[in-house]
């Protein structure tokens, strides 16, 4: 495009296609509507499989998982079973995008899973409000993080952007947090394009991936959105306004001749995988490892009463929901405090192949796959905690520490879990549950260290449900509903700016396709790492 001109990347996390396209076309989001009237416009699909994980990674690489080796924050050891939070990528074989060097100025503010890079000539801020920043608070210069909270304050939702589906008073305040938030971020962005014409600036919506995750359920349909105060209109939609008349104010504050780009890594929608990976497949691969045992979700003949709402929240509900409980031991794991329950919890004595109680997983109490560790060198194959897709790792002898699986069953064993899995139905409407259950490895011998953790990957397809039933191992649930919101693969790209073309639509991409693009409208060199070309 010749001349160099400023480019300004505002990313909207997790934003559902449809419903910005809805509310544009409603006249509820006029910022927007004129942004995108002027732009050229791409649809993105992002991965299939760890779509939860990875598509922060690959906007900020502009590689793939497979090159990075990046799949998730949690990192399996096979050596003792343990489950690592390693935090974000580290950068250290693919830096930033936008580690440009001297010759170009950045701003990057508040990016989702990013760290601090020393080839940004720039300023950097890290953790200020971003959704799952996955990386310690930080910025380049030092002080310049101080100087933003002094003048504009923290972002009240950090590292707490989360609320209860069934507490209404939980959903107003995340909403209140996020509103907050946003008029911030838009206030500091403002600031920061003041301060000077950036050749490059970036930052990202965290607060509208929060709103879909937790307040999906107050709009749109959901089993429990009858039973569930929904007065005072649509949290989501007011959380998009939000972020409307945010970048209304960064457009202004903006240079005239500046490219504006408006994107999403990921989209949402009804959430249809969180039970199933978060429940459904430890339970299930449980039960196959333990085929007399009963760990979450009952006896394997639940009835199909209505949803329960529970009295607390979602993790000492899920736990009273383990096969065996008497009447006081739900009473006391449901009602009481978890400071209460757990050590009452601890006096009765369990079986010696049942699940251990949240507290015993640390950080990670709310991922019931690791209330199973303690059981996984005893069974053929376990879930990993997941956050979308449902992940299974095979217990192979002579990779894991006390393997079961001979690795020359391999394939045998990666079918007959395939076809369990796949046999999975809601028990509602007798639908299937599984869209796929994908092998990452062609034998239990690829050891590359790029591949992922688990040896099978599960994608989940709707109905969202409560409880399925398993040919082999009975009915799981019902349980309790978790979050309102999941992810889709669904993402888009709006280009606008001098010589742009208004309305036209431009080739279909990634989100690894952002990177090339945002470098060819600035004119910079594109490394040879990116596969795919730029878009525009």
């Amino acid at each position: 495009m010749g001349v160099k001109r400023p480019v300004v990347a505002l990313g909207i996390d997790a934003a559902s296609v449809g419903l910005l396209e809805t509310w544009i076309e409603q006249g509820q989001l006029p910022a927007l509507a004129a942004l995108r009237a002027r732009s050229s416009r791409a649809h993105l699909r992002g991965g299939d499989a760890y779509r939860a994980e990875t598509p922060w990674t690959c906007f900020l690489t502009g590689c793939e998982p497979e090159q990075t080796g990046y799949w998730t924050m949690l990192r399996f050891s096979p050596g003792d079973y343990g489950v690592e939070d390693v935090g974000a990528y580290d950068f250290s074989e693919y830096a930033p995008f936008y580690a440009l060097g001297e010759s170009y100025r950045v701003a990057a503010f508040d990016l989702p899973q990013s760290r601090l890079s020393a080839g940004v000539n720039g300023v950097q801020v890290i953790s200020w409000g971003a959704h799952s920043p996955l990386a310690p608070r930080g910025s380049q210069p030092a002080e310049l993080l101080a100087e933003i909270e002094s003048a504009f304050g923290r972002h009240p939702a950090l590292l707490r952007d989360e609320a209860t589906l069934w507490r209404p008073h939980e959903c107003k305040r995340l909403e209140r947090w996020l509103g907050e938030g946003i008029e911030r971020r838009g206030k500091i962005c403002e600031h920061l394009l003041q301060r000077e014409r950036w050749d490059l600036f970036l930052t990202a919506f965290g607060e509208s991936h929060s709103a879909g995750h937790h307040l999906w359920h107050r709009g749109r349909e959901h089993p429990l959105a009858s039973r569930i105060e929904r007065d005072g209109g649509d949290p989501v939609l007011r959380t998009y306004q939000a972020i409307d008349r945010a970048i209304a104010g960064i457009q202004a504050a903006a240079p005239a001749d500046a490219y504006t780009v408006v994107f999403t890594t990921e989209g949402m929608e009804t959430n249809c995988m969180d039970l199933p990976s978060l429940v459904f497949l430890p339970e299930l691969l449980y039960r196959l490892s333990f085929p007399d045992g009963f760990g979450l979700g009952g006896d394997g003949s639940g009835d199909l009463s209505e949803p329960e709402i529970p009295a607390r929240g979602w993790v000492p509900a899920m736990w009273s929901t383990q096969a065996g409980s008497t009447r006081l031991r739900r009473f006391v794991r449901k009602q009481l405090p978890s400071v209460l329950s757990y050590p009452i919890d601890r006096l009765w004595r369990a079986r010696p192949t049942s699940p251990l109680p949240p507290h015993t997983a640390g950080k990670l109490s709310y991922q019931p796959a690791m209330w199973y560790r303690h059981l996984w060198p005893q069974m053929k194959a376990f879930a990993l905690p997941s956050f979308s897709e449902g992940y299974v790792r095979l217990n192979i002898k002579g990779r894991e520490a006390a393997g079961v699986v001979d690795a020359a069953d391999y394939d045998a064993v990666c079918s007959e879990l395939a076809a369990e899995i796949a046999a999975l139905t809601d028990s509602r409407s007798g639908k299937a549950i599984v869209r796929e259950v994908r092998r990452t490895r062609h034998s239990a011998l690829d050891d590359d260290p790029r591949l992922p953790d688990a040896d099978l990957v599960v994608r989940w397809m709707p109905p969202v449900t409560d409880t399925v039933d398993s040919r082999t191992c009975g009915r799981i649930g019902p349980l309790p509903y978790y979050r309102s919101g999941g992810h889709t693969e669904q993402a888009f790209m709006w280009v606008a700016g001098p010589g742009v073309e208004a309305g036209v639509q431009l080739p279909d991409g990634r989100p690894t396709s952002l990177p090339p693009t945002l470098l060819a409208l600035l004119g910079a060199p594109i490394p040879s790492q990116m596969r795919h070309p730029p878009l525009i």
